[in-house]
Parts: structure tokens; C-alpha cells; sequence
């Protein structure tokens, strides 16, 4: 452990303790609903669709690769693929529900009951969500050993790396209560390497994992196309013009229609008319967006 002058320390004078409590509230914008045990805080069943796949989850890129993947498969002809998408407000605790913590013990956006199994199957955390789904349908997650294993390659580096662009570089950024240099300048520097091993990545093939459009696309695009696109403020700081191969692939995967459409679900903020907080049958993206549902008052039809 790095033992330094107390003095410089931020606040001045601190030292950690011998054995960490928590005793109080480290601030931050999700001060609120971060602490340091698991398991539920209140008693609560999740809603029941009428589809097969029960999806509960948020519009964070996590979110949204889910709900890409579905739509994809739907697009492709996937009857079986239709799914009934809940919004979890993390801000409000939904995700130390009874219910939700019986299905992800973890407390994290997103998890998926696939009812069509008997009993049902629980899925937990977004890429062994997507690769779930790519086996069951035998799609997005080529066979031949050599692509296969490219493709969880890439899949497994988004995972890994995901906590670097959001915990780390996003939350000092932009949601910690204060500005702190060494750790912006840790986590921007982190960013920015990922960024460039990606860009180098696509400047050898179309897609991320070669020449194909795969669950490895599916699950870096929600995290590196956010990075190159409005993701906390910060695209003039992290310089993101400089990644023409990103920007690219961006623009290439983010024309995908069944992509348009998994960007709005479970979304509960951004512009309304490409909002859908619940998603329970494909009409849902003409009449259930945010902006209609305001519009007649709260009603969904």
C-alpha cells in the first residue's frame, strides 16, 4: 500500500483506518443507494408478462445490449424471442426488491427470467445474458472454433473493461462530489487506451470480431459508441475524434434498425419520443413512447 504524506492526502490529513466501517455516506450522485452489504431491503414480487422472456432492466448501456439482442433476434424472425421488458429504477431501490434480488443476488440491471423452461431460468449480468440468447437461437455467435472463440475474445474485454469507462472514468468525471486530478487522470488514461485497442481492432476488420455482425458488436457498442457519443460530457477531454475506426463501426452498427429500437426500452429520461420505460409488444415503439403516453395523461394503451 502507497504510504504518503498524510498532508497531501485528499482530505488533508487522512489516513485509513485499520478496518474500514461504513459509518457514513461517501457522496456522489448515487450516494443514496450504494452500500457495502447484498440482499433485499423490502418485500416485493416483480410484474409477470405474458411473454415467455421476462426482461427487467434500465436503459444503461448494461441495459441496452439486452434489449439490442432481443430486438435483433425479433427482426431475424425470432417469434420465440418476444419479451416483456419491466423498467428497474435504480434510483429508487427497485433493484433490492425480494423479487429482483432472487433473480440477480447481485442487485444489478440487467436480469432476465426465461419462463419457457420449466421451472424458469434466471440470467444475470448482460453478457451472459446476450450469450444466453445467442445460444438459444443459434444466432449473432458463429460455430467454427476460430470465430468463436474471437468472438467471446471480444465479448470478455467489454466485461472487463466496462468498469474502467464507467465506475472509474465516468464516476470521477462526472458523478463524484468532487473533483479529484490523480484519479480523472488515472481512469481518462485507462479510457483511452481501451479506446485505442478497439479502434486499432477495427481497422483490421468491419465488424469487432471480423467480418461478421456478432454478440461481441452488440455488447461494445452500448459502452464505446456512448464513449464516442454524448457518455458524460467528456468527448471533447477524451479527444474521441481521433478514433475515425470507432466512429465508423458506430455509425455502421447504430443504422441497424432492431438497434434503434433496443435504445429506447426501458429508457426513463433523454428525449421522450425515444423513451419506451415498458415494452411488452412490438406496437409499443408507435404508441407507447414517453411523449404519447404524457400526452394522454400517464396512459399506456
Amino acid at each position: 500500500m502507497a504510504s504518503g504524506d498524510p498532508a497531501d492526502n485528499l482530505p488533508a490529513g487522512y489516513v485509513p483506518p485499520a478496518v474500514w466501517t461504513w459509518d457514513k455516506p461517501s457522496g456522489g450522485a448515487f450516494a443514496a443507494i450504494n452500500r457495502p452489504i447484498s440482499g433485499a431491503t423490502h418485500d416485493k414480487d416483480l410484474p409477470v408478462g405474458k411473454h415467455p422472456l421476462q426482461l427487467y432492466s434500465l436503459g444503461t448501456p448494461n441495459g441496452v445490449k439486452v434489449t439490442i439482442m432481443l430486438e435483433e433476434l425479433l427482426e431475424k424472425g425470432h417469434s420465440g424471442a418476444e419479451y416483456d421488458a419491466w423498467l428497474i429504477n435504480i434510483s429508487q431501490g427497485d433493484q433490492f426488491s425480494s423479487g429482483f434480488v432472487a433473480i440477480n443476488p447481485n442487485s444489478k440491471i440487467p436480469a432476465m427470467l426465461d419462463r419457457s423452461i420449466d421451472p424458469p431460468v434466471r440470467v444475470f449480468e448482460s453478457g451472459s445474458i446476450v450469450f444466453y440468447l445467442a445460444e438459444k437461437f443459434g444466432e449473432f455467435l458463429p460455430t467454427e472454433v476460430h470465430k468463436r472463440a474471437e468472438v467471446m475474445n471480444w465479448l470478455m474485454w467489454q466485461m472487463g473493461s466496462a468498469p474502467y469507462l464507467g465506475g472509474g472514468f465516468g464516476h470521477f468525471y462526472a458523478y463524484a462530489p468532487i473533483r479529484i486530478e490523480y484519479a480523472i487522470n488515472r481512469f481518462a488514461m485507462e479510457t483511452k487506451r481501451l479506446l485505442h485497442v478497439l479502434d486499432t481492432q477495427l481497422g483490421k476488420c468491419e465488424y469487432v470480431a471480423g467480418d461478421d455482425y456478432t454478440i461481441a458488436d452488440i455488447a461494445n457498442f452500448t459502452w464505446y459508441g456512448n464513449m464516442v457519443g454524448d457518455a458524460y460530457s467528456a468527448q471533447e477531454f477524451l479527444s474521441v475524434h481521433e478514433y475515425a475506426n470507432i466512429r465508423r463501426w458506430v455509425d455502421l452498427v447504430g443504422a441497424r434498425p432492431a438497434v434503434q429500437r433496443g435504445r429506447m426500452v426501458n429508457r426513463g429520461f433523454g428525449d421522450p419520443a425515444a423513451c419506451l420505460r415498458e415494452r411488452h409488444d412490438a406496437r409499443d415503439f408507435e404508441v407507447n413512447t414517453e411523449e404519447k403516453v404524457q400526452a394522454r395523461g400517464g396512459t399506456r394503451i
